[in-house]
């Protein structure tokens, strides 16, 4: 008698390649973002949960990639948009999801916790390595390095011209080297 039901299982990433929304090379790249898009979370949220949650909603429909964005650049969307998401259910649960009311002046017992802006002490730790990287990556293009030295201080492209006395011209230039190398290593920007 033939098997009526066939009982494997099969993760998200092995159902999205063979649907064929994704090359074996690109799950490699997500595979990177996601280890990326990971830094900072709690042990118990791996870059695997990341990526597997990221490929479930797109295959059960909840998100849609929208026309012209390539499926690499929607899903490192989706995972930007759960680690927020996590986040911001985890800040919610710190601060108890209550609102305080001001208007209420016999209210005084309460403490009101506001979170402090400045980044801790392990997501600073964990930009400084990233810096690093790239830093090491860009090692023989100082042009580059210059760039970004400039964008470190939070300098406009202008302001970097003019303290670098580059054109535009070889700034776009070196931006765009910037740009292919990031792309090649697999790494993304998020967008401000």
């Amino acid at each position: 008698m033939p098997k009526l039901v066939d009982k494997r299982i099969l993760r998200p990433a092995d159902t999205v390649l063979a649907l064929e929304l994704i090359s074996e090379v690109e799950l490699l790249r997500l595979k990177t973002i996601a280890r990326l898009y990971a830094r900072g979370l709690p042990p118990d949220v791996t870059w695997e949960d990341l990526l597997q949650e990221a490929l479930t909603r797109v295959i059960i429909g909840s998100r849609r990639a929208p026309e012209g964005v390539t499926m690499v650049a929607f899903l490192a969307g989706v995972m930007r948009s759960l680690k927020a998401e996590h986040w911001r259910r985890a800040l919610k649960g710190l601060h108890g999801g209550e609102a305080l009311r001001l208007d209420r002046p016999a209210d005084e017992a309460r403490e009101l916790a506001l979170p402090d802006p400045a980044p801790g002490l392990e997501r600073s730790l964990i930009a400084r390595q990233e810096l690093d990287a790239i830093e090491r990556l860009f090692a023989a293009d100082l042009v580059v390095l210059m760039i970004i030295a400039g964008l470190r201080e939070g300098l406009s492209a202008q302001r970097i011209r003019l303290a670098t006395g580059l054109s535009k011209t070889d700034y776009d230039s070196a931006r765009r080297r910037m740009r292919r190398t990031l792309l090649r290593e697999g790494l993304t920007c998020e967008p401000r």
